[in-house]
């Protein structure tokens, strides 16, 4: 037997929706009935459904659920359910509302989802629908008004209402799927293992992981991506891997998904096994897919990648010689290119006032140098995913220790 939605279409009726629907209106006047009255009730509104075979609409049953909740004597309840229609109501327009403005018939799937998984008060669409009409303006295209919405979620976190920064997470997740599958049409990606060879091909992608894996195998483990995983992500934390993490054309298009992401770094430290790969493969992923663990942005940016630096710490030891500081640097410039932080010990270089080849008192001491050194961690910004890191160190009761300390306490000599 088929119900007729309010959007046209028709799915199978089911009691136990009625059932469940009339549990709740008992719930929110604390008052307790049996299970049997309950099942008693939703058969009579089936039979209800049963003889009407022209009407068999949702409002129609909902108006006869109203009805038989009445004739029970069960009142409150009854009052209770209308309110609960009327808030589905005022929902589905604020949704509806927000899906009109923004042009996109595929949104209407992500609001949908939002409402079922956010049904407290405080994460009504209403409210959404309003602060994104302060933001919408009609000569906005649709990727804007999308931006808008995006903007509109992210305001309305608060202490009180944490859960809005995962809402904006899901019209994230949305807006980069629609940008990788525009992506994806214009390149020809049908699959993840066309996905990496083109990707290859266009050098993003470490050729080694092709070279490492058979076709087979990159579809094998393909399956192992799960892409509702992304809603264990916030706002922030999403955004933050888009930005920084996820691969990009030349022209700064992303190309990658965060669970595209997860399974090229899973691919990768995978390599070296032998035995059960694909078994390792899988086990990298969901460590990393569910939050379990996380990797320093060297793994995160460069695993997968032709330049595959993993590693987050270096520490080297400044020589006393022009030469051996400038090296030093050039090291570190290049650490700092692919993601890595490096901690310089200046110990070995003389302090301020000492002598250079005989000749008294002319030694600069090694503030100059760490000023160039911060210079250079500003320079490098590790391929603009976040500023250079690098720390200076000396030892404690060297000549150079008053001036050191004394650096170290002012913003513009520290990186």
């Amino acid at each position: 037997m088929e119900i007729i939605k309010r959007n046209g279409t028709t799915e199978l009726y089911e009691k136990e929706k009625i059932a469940v629907a009339m549990r709740k209106s008992f719930s929110s006047t604390g008052q307790q009935v049996a299970d049997q009255i309950i099942y008693a009730m939703a058969d009579e509104v089936e039979t209800f459904v049963r003889s009407h075979i022209d009407n068999r609409s949702v409002e129609k049953i909902q108006d006869e659920v109203e009805k038989v909740l009445m004739e029970h004597g069960f009142y409150a309840e009854a009052k209770n359910y209308i309110l609960y229609r009327w808030q589905r109501t005022e929902r589905r327009k604020a949704l509806n509302h927000i899906a009109d403005e923004l042009r996109d018939e595929s949104i209407t799937h992500v609001l949908k989802g939002i409402q079922a998984d956010f049904p407290e008060n405080e994460y009504n669409p209403a409210a959404l629908a309003e602060k994104f009409s302060g933001f919408c303006k009609p000569e906005m295209s649709s990727g804007e008004r999308l931006e808008a919405l995006i903007k509109a979620a992210v305001e309305l976190t608060t202490q009180d209402a944490p859960s809005w920064e995962f809402i904006a997470a899901r019209l994230l997740a949305h807006q980069l799927k629609a940008k990788l599958e525009r992506q994806a049409e214009a390149a020809g990606i049908g699959s993840f293992y066309d996905k990496l060879r083109y990707l290859t091909e266009e050098g993003l992608y470490g050729s080694y992981i092709l070279n490492t894996y058979s076709q087979e195998e990159i579809e094998e483990a393909a399956g192992f991506m799960q892409p509702e995983r992304d809603k264990l992500l916030n706002y922030s934390g999403l955004d933050l891997l888009a930005k920084r993490y996820l691969i990009r054309t030349h022209s700064h298009e992303p190309v990658e998904s965060v669970q595209e992401m997860y399974l090229g770094i899973a691919l990768h430290l995978a390599m070296p096994e032998k035995n059960d790969r694909l078994q390792w493969v899988r086990k990298f992923y969901d460590l990393l897919s569910k939050l379990e663990v996380t990797m320093a942005t060297p793994t995160l940016a460069n695993a997968r990648k032709p330049y595959h630096q993993l590693s987050s710490c270096f520490i080297d030891t400044v020589p006393d010689s022009l030469e051996g500081i400038y090296r030093s640097i050039d090291n570190f410039a290049m650490v700092s290119k692919f993601g890595g932080g490096m901690g310089l010990y200046f110990g070995k270089v003389r302090a301020a006032g000492g002598d250079i080849r005989g000749f008294k008192g002319v030694a600069g001491g090694v503030i100059r140098w760490m000023k160039l050194v911060n210079d250079t961690a500003v320079a490098v910004d590790q391929l603009g995913m976040r500023q250079g890191a690098v720390a200076s160190i000396s030892m404690f009761g060297t000549k150079t220790c008053p001036n050191f300390y004394s650096s170290a306490r002012t913003t513009e000599t520290t990186a």
